[in-house]
């Protein structure tokens, strides 16, 4: 089956959205990783201006302290940018900042060692762009950056024709193909592995028929808002069956019953918008209710059932709920069990109504 899956997702293009999503996942899982990588490039900048301004006798200059003082400040700007795109613009500055800090260092140089220290620098920045959660346009852009200001035949003695200029040159255009060629195959690897893992965490906890959580989803999520203390208000479960449904998949058919339960979910899903709801199997559904007071639970619950009994659609049905209100030393299936003996109370006092657990 996971082969099956994983054909299946190479053959088609990922959506525009799903990249977005994929973007802003690398960039929030790799925020720290870019802040230490700042950091490095920053106190190996530092090194080495010191090295040549000392050892070389240039002396450390105001202008060393300015780029010093940028680098820090973009470094303390990362930790508050909670956007890929934004880290996007951000590394770009960050980009032509240390490129025209290393050229200050490189003037600092014998001129037949300029061109050689310019690579080296260049080598150093794409590598540590092509690992940053970076965009294409991004990556792009920092190496158009890097070409542009560490261009080793920019101010520099060495002519594109002669015999240095040309190793050089060669090894330049080597090392950027490499760069962005492992750049781009490691962002379609992983691309292509948050593809493959929400696609297993979809059918892992959503319902395939009704595309709403499914029991495994509910029994996490109600599990952590069971634990969460203290509570503002009370914590309420519901229980909701749809009223003589094997009735409806003998009478019409088990894609009757399909619909039925899509057009349930769906009621449910826009009555409990921002509470936690799920499929649990066959045509029983949970809703648990966080911080609620017993007269908002009453009118969802109203509305629940006047909207699944009012469905213009073919072939309506209704609802029988059963209410319990979680208590601190409650477990969730003990809750469920009580959410169960009232949901039977509903349907014994003639179903289409909601009841709490007494």
């Amino acid at each position: 089956m996971l082969k099956t899956i994983e054909n299946e997702i190479s053959k088609h293009a990922a959506p525009p959205a799903l990249q977005a999503e994929f973007a802003q996942h690398d960039f929030e899982k790799l925020r720290t990783f870019c802040r230490l990588t700042y950091i490095a490039s920053i106190v190996i900048w530092l090194l080495f201006d010191l090295i040549v301004s000392f050892k070389g006798q240039q002396g450390f200059t105001a202008l060393s302290m300015l780029y010093f003082g940028a680098m820090v400040v973009l470094t303390i700007v990362l930790g508050f940018i909670r956007k890929a795109r934004h880290f996007n613009v951000l590394n770009l500055i960050y980009v032509l900042v240390i490129t025209s800090g290393i050229r200050l260092i490189v003037f600092g140089l014998p001129d037949n060692a300029q061109p050689i220290w310019l690579i080296l620098a260049t080598s150093s920045l794409l590598y540590n762009a092509s690992v940053l959660p970076l965009s294409r346009w991004g990556f792009l852009s920092v190496v158009g950056a890097t070409w542009v200001v560490l261009n080793p035949f920019l101010m520099t003695d060495v002519e594109f024709f002669d015999l240095r200029g040309t190793l050089i040159l060669c090894y330049f255009v080597f090392l950027s193909g490499l760069t962005i060629y492992s750049f781009f195959k490691l962002r379609q690897i992983k691309l292509y592995n948050y593809t493959m893992s929400k696609l297993l965490l979809t059918q892992a906890y959503i319902d395939t028929l009704t595309e709403i959580p499914n029991r495994r989803s509910f029994m996490a999520r109600a599990t952590d808002l069971l634990t969460q203390l203290p509570r503002e208000h009370d914590h309420y479960l519901a229980m909701i069956d749809i009223d003589n449904f094997k009735k409806v998949n003998d009478l019409y058919g088990h894609d009757i019953g399909d619909e039925v339960l899509k057009r349930t979910a769906a009621s449910i899903k826009a009555v409990m918008r921002g509470y936690e709801y799920a499929r649990l199997g066959g045509e029983e559904f949970a809703v648990y209710l966080s911080g609620v007071r017993r007269e908002d639970v009453e009118a969802l619950m109203t509305a629940l059932c006047s909207r699944v009994r009012n469905d213009p659609a073919a072939h309506p049905v209704t609802v029988s709920i059963g209410l319990v209100r979680v208590e601190d030393q409650d477990t969730l299936n003990q809750a469920l069990a009580k959410a169960d003996k009232a949901l039977y109370a509903s349907k014994n006092a003639g179903k289409d109504r909601f009841t709490f657990h007494r």
